[in-house]
This record gives structure tokens, C-alpha cells and sequence, in this order.
């Protein structure tokens, strides 16, 4: 039988924040991560990075690959390739080897198109860095409980 898929994902090797979930702070992966409910700090991934329809993001996400249907505040730094999907919405800036738009995805920000080794740079400064949204939000996210909110607001923008 042919291997219809370049490469299989182990379903327990993908961090998950789910709808209704709503966290604060940094997260570090060797693995791919999947985001559909709110997230404020960074994201940093060796992997795919998929941002679900119903996920709002205030933050940096740095990683390899990165699928993007939700609502973003903050700065994407995308070693291979950014894919913006039809409905989702970014304030930001951008920093990508590749970038794919559909019809129908918003970006409002700068694009910076990276060139081989300059991610590295980049990225590294970037990780370096403390998270800009989620300050103190590590050494506070064990006592504060997690909760959900129904509504967001993004950069004017009013989310239900």
C-alpha cells in the first residue's frame, strides 16, 4: 500500500489547546502544536504550528510551518511556510521563507520574505527575548485557574 502522506503525525506527539481553553504564558515544543482556544505569550515549535478557526492569539509564534485559520495580535516568525487561510485575521508582522494567502484571509502588518540562514537570526533573537504579552505569566499560571471567555477583543476588532 502507498504512503498517501509524506509524513504521519502520532496524535500523542501534538500539544493541544482546545476550544474553551484559555492560557497564559510560554510554550516550548519539539512537536507540532494545535491552538483553537485563546492564547496570550509565545509559541515556539521544531514543528506545524495549526491555529484553529476559533483560536484568538495575542503573541509571537516561532516554528517551522505554521497553518492559520484564526485571530492573531502579535508577530509570526516561520522558518518554511506561513499558510493564511480564507477567514482568518492577522495584526502583525510577518517574517517567512514562504507565504501562501487565500482569498478571503486578512493580514494587516509588514512582511518581511527571509532568506536562507536568516531565520536562525531572527528567531533566535526573538526566543531570547521575554514574552511581550504573557510577563510573570509562567511563575503565576499555577495558581490562577484556567478559564474561558465568549468574547475578545483583537485590535478593534470584537470577537463572539
Amino acid at each position: 500500500m502507498a504512503k498517501t502522506m509524506e509524513q504521519s503525525v502520532n496524535v500523542n506527539e501534538v500539544s493541544r489547546i482546545s476550544t474553551g481553553t484559555s492560557m497564559k504564558g510560554e510554550i516550548n515544543s519539539p512537536n507540532d502544536i494545535r491552538i483553537d482556544g485563546s492564547f496570550d505569550g509565545k509559541i515556539i515549535s521544531k514543528g506545524r504550528v495549526v491555529i484553529g478557526d476559533k483560536a484568538v492569539i495575542s503573541g509571537d509564534i516561532i516554528c517551522d510551518n505554521v497553518d492559520f485559520w484564526g485571530k492573531m495580535t502579535g508577530s509570526l516568525y516561520v522558518r518554511d511556510t506561513l499558510a493564511l487561510k480564507d477567514g482568518c485575521v492577522v495584526n502583525g508582522d510577518l517574517h517567512v521563507k514562504r507565504l501562501s494567502v487565500e482569498l478571503g484571509a486578512r493580514f494587516e502588518g509588514n512582511c518581511k520574505m527571509l532568506k536562507d540562514g536568516e531565520f536562525e537570526k531572527v528567531a533566535g533573537e526573538v526566543s531570547a527575548a521575554a514574552p511581550a504579552s504573557a510577563s510573570g505569566a509562567a511563575s503565576s499560571a499555577a495558581s490562577s485557574p484556567v478559564h474561558s471567555s465568549s468574547k475578545s477583543n483583537l485590535g478593534g476588532v470584537s470577537l463572539k
